[in-house]
């Protein structure tokens, strides 16, 4: 069952900021992920500021940006469902492979809410929206504060 076995996380990110990237593609959804991401910000005492790209594609670009500036965090929320063409996998391991370099390379947090679905039904369930049974906009900023405060206590 997707979701079983989340941590509860609680942070007091007073003073970071988060960065969030989200996509254009899947206006609802994103919707519902960008508000949770906003909530989580607001619940952890950080500030944010919201960008939005065209699709989950450009949100690396966009997040090598962000580090390379000094981005305490960064959240990065897309969608992609499976259709019937490769295109699917193409995406989902150039956004994958994107954001883990800028986390890697730059030492900056990346929360990943990015949902890789097989069809609408499976993203809504995840966009924080009111009867979505998880709320992956949250939890991408709630993982990436907490990562952001890991780096700087070591």
């Amino acid at each position: 069952m997707s979701g079983a076995g989340a941590p509860a996380v609680e942070v007091d990110a007073s003073g970071m900021t988060v960065e969030i990237v989200a996509s254009l593609w899947h206006t609802e959804v994103m919707d519902g992920l960008v508000a949770g991401a906003i909530r989580a910000a607001e619940a952890a005492g950080a500030s944010y500021r919201v960008t939005r790209v065209p699709g989950a594609f450009e949100l690396p670009v966009v997040a090598e940006a962000l580090a390379r500036k000094g981005a305490d965090a960064i959240a990065c929320l897309g969608v992609v469902i499976r259709g019937g063409t490769p295109h699917f996998e193409y995406v989902c391991d150039a956004v994958t492979r994107g954001l883990t370099d800028v986390a890697r390379v730059h030492a900056t947090p990346v929360g990943f809410g990015i949902l890789t679905t097989d069809d609408d039904a499976q993203a809504l369930d995840r966009a924080g929206l009111p009867g979505s049974s998880e709320d992956k906009g949250a939890e991408a900023v709630e993982a990436a504060l907490a990562t952001a405060l890991v780096l700087r206590d070591l």
